[in-house]
């Protein structure tokens, strides 16, 4: 990140890549690229947790990170100040300012983010009717045949990927999205087994033989003429098996 301006960077890898530069070949075959980003996505994430205190706050005490503590170089950008005007209140108490995040501000914001992105795919004749409704599972009486609210959707899926949760649902809410079937109550599961106490069976499996399974999976195997043919009562018949076996010679008395 330069002082002047914050760019998103994105890596594209492939396992096998290389680049030719002049008359040689580069190996990792790594692509960098670099976009502009507005910085008021990364703060949002500080006002938001924040204002469960409820109460304004100068930035230095709202941006801190112990994970990412690089996060005060957000607070160095230029035009800052303006730009904090979209998504908080602002007080001003013995010439020190004071934020605090408001909400009705940063829908108003993100609204306007999300018709950008709308105009940016329509302009570049982008298709997202399919992908929307694959990406959020809306039933089939929920599918929308409006190109437009398609857009909208795909749009704030777009922008809820630098926004908390919690601000992408408020955003939903603003823009009176149709709730995905994700929200939707799911069948009941099995649960998982927690403890190491032994699990009653609640099915006597005994009464499965695996005699039985065996003449069932044999009988599934046979024809429609076997099957007739097994029906019929065989008692007094002889085996075709005794027409052809070995005779046995009978013992003759001596005279």
């Amino acid at each position: 990140m330069c002082p002047q301006q914050l760019f998103e960077i994105k890596v594209f890898k492939e396992k096998h890549h290389s680049w030719f530069i002049n008359q040689s070949v580069q190996s990792g075959g790594l692509l960098h690229l670099a976009t502009p980003m507005d910085p008021l996505f990364l703060l949002l994430y500080y006002l938001k947790k924040a204002d469960k205190e409820g109460k304004f706050q100068p930035l230095d005490q709202v941006v801190v990170d112990d994970m990412f503590p690089d996060c005060i170089l957000l607070l160095k950008l230029p035009e800052l100040e303006k730009l904090l005007q979209h998504v908080t209140d602002e007080k001003e108490i013995d010439k020190k300012k004071y934020y605090k995040y408001s909400k009705e501000k940063t829908l108003k914001w993100l609204e306007k983010k999300v018709n950008q992105t709308m105009a940016a795919l329509k302009t570049n004749h982008i298709n997202v009717g399919a992908r929307v409704q694959s990406s959020a599972f809306f039933s089939s009486h929920q599918v929308s045949t409006d190109k437009e609210e398609d857009y909208i959707c795909y749009a704030h899926g777009l922008i809820s990927d630098y926004i908390p949760k919690e601000i992408s649902d408020d955003l939903a809410k603003h823009l009176k999205l149709p709730e995905s079937s994700a929200s939707m109550p799911n069948p009941p599961s099995k649960k998982v087994k927690l403890s190491d106490e032994p699990v009653e069976a609640k099915e006597d499996y005994t009464k499965f033989n695996t005699k039985d399974l065996k003449t069932e999976k044999k009988n599934s195997k046979m024809t429609a003429a076997q099957k007739a043919l097994a029906k019929v009562d065989k008692s007094g018949m002889k085996s075709i098996d005794s027409f052809f076996g070995v005779k046995t010679k009978k013992d003759v008395g001596k005279i």
